[in-house]
């Protein structure tokens, strides 16, 4: 009788046990299924590479537990069910049958969905870093059945779940980690302000940043130097002064302040004396990105914006040592002018022979020679553009730079100015 008594109990809490464990086993199966499936391989990647030591170990433990979702799903899901399932066995030899379905649902809702889904989805990183070798396991015990399921759903859905933003969700997002947001956020108003710029700059095109041929100042190439003309050159502040020919819409080069210095005003030299530089001339529907990239390479910091709209760029397929130059045909009229038909009708990759490319401590340069961006027009006509090729605006580099900043940038003059 005692024998039989100390079998009971001895069964009653073995039986106790196991119902444990399957509960505690559902319980972290429902967990590690949020969890787990609730971090993108994105997330994962970013915490891998940028997060902090901590979380950088933990994402690369999960990382190859979690690359194939939906087998690593189905495996979860297949061991909590299995789990749910045997725990009504057990109950029922302690108690009678609806005592069993009562206590089963109790145990389950409380201790096997709500406190472990809770609790991982808060510290479901570490929580899955702690159990992978657990999953790794499971993984390979449920493999017969959960990988035919797997990819019949890689079929049906897709395997590819990188939940990539999107240009303008990027942008909102970067604006909710800003300090201003009251979010907890670490990135000031300005790192904002520059992120959000450089996100719109794909979308915005030259006419939007350039200054409009009204508001610009330029010189006649017939103009002599004499002392009123350097006088307002100075005034205006510029670096860089537009040369135009006959009409201000036919810009044809600009000069370098700076190479004024030797020149006195008393001896009034003519303006297509000195020194005039080539400027690039671009349609007002170039993306900013493309025409930054032309400023980098530093042939020039000011372009032409040109009326015509129906152009060809390819600036952006630019490879080491190939220097991209605009390709004009021209050809002369009866009146001895030189005509250009298509200012810009495409960009077109030379070989290098002139131009050296090397890389420094400071980024990547370019060693020209100086006589191939010079304006030659001493023994050649001067150009005459076509009405739908006349010039509407300038635009440097500053003013793309004001685009990125979305902000204006003063120089000394300005501030003198508004003083």
């Amino acid at each position: 009788m005692a024998v039989e008594y100390r079998c009971c109990e001895a069964s009653f809490f073995i039986h106790i046990g196991i119902i444990v464990l399957l509960v505690l086993f559902a319980g972290l199966m429902s967990g590690l299924t949020l969890g787990l499936m609730s971090l993108s391989l994105v997330d994962l990647e970013v915490l891998a590479k940028s997060g902090t030591p901590q979380d950088r170990k933990h994402a690369a433990k999960i990382l190859p537990v979690v690359k194939k979702q939906h087998l690593l799903l189905c495996t979860l899901l297949i061991c909590n069910a299995a789990s749910m399932e045997a725990l009504p066995i057990f109950l029922d030899s302690l108690v009678t049958a609806w005592g069993a379905i009562l206590i089963s649902v109790t145990l389950i809702l409380l201790f096997g969905e709500i406190i472990p889904q809770s609790v991982c989805s808060r510290y479901g990183l570490a929580i899955g870093a702690a159990v992978a070798p657990v999953v790794r396991v499971l993984v390979w015990i449920c493999f017969p059945v959960a990988y035919p399921i797997s990819k019949l759903l890689d079929l049906l859905l897709g395997d590819g779940h990188e939940a990539l933003f999107r240009r303008a969700e990027l942008k909102t997002l970067v604006t909710l980690h800003g300090n201003e947001a009251g979010k907890g956020g670490e990135l000031t108003h300005d790192e904002t302000t520059i992120i959000a710029g450089a996100l719109e700059l794909s979308e915005k095109k030259v006419r939007d940043a350039m200054t409009p041929l009204s508001k610009t100042f330029a010189i006649d190439i017939n103009a002599k130097l004499d002392r009123k003309l350097m006088q307002e050159i100075l005034d205006k502040g510029h670096s860089r002064v537009p040369v135009y020919y006959e009409e201000k819409t036919n810009i044809i080069g600009l000069i370098l302040v700076k190479n004024l210095l030797s020149i006195h005003p008393d001896d009034e030299i003519p303006v297509k004396n000195v020194t005039i530089r080539k400027i690039p001339r671009v349609p007002g529907d170039m993306p900013l990105y493309d025409i930054l990239n032309e400023f980098q390479k530093g042939h020039s910091h000011m372009a032409v914006v040109i009326k015509q709209s129906n152009l060809i760029q390819q600036t952006s397929n630019n490879v080491d040592g190939v220097d991209l130059r605009l390709d004009i045909d021209s050809q002369k009229t009866n009146e001895g002018s030189m005509k250009t038909t298509n200012p810009i009708r495409r960009w077109k990759s030379y070989p290098d022979s002139q131009n050296t490319y090397r890389s420094s401590s400071r980024g990547k340069k370019w060693s020209r020679d100086a006589e191939a961006s010079v304006l030659q027009i001493h023994d050649a006509p001067l150009p005459k553009l076509n009405e739908d090729e006349e010039a509407i605006g300038i635009i440097t580099m500053e003013d793309v730079i004001e685009e990125l900043l979305q902000e204006e940038i003063y120089d000394e003059t300005d501030v003198q100015e508004d003083q």
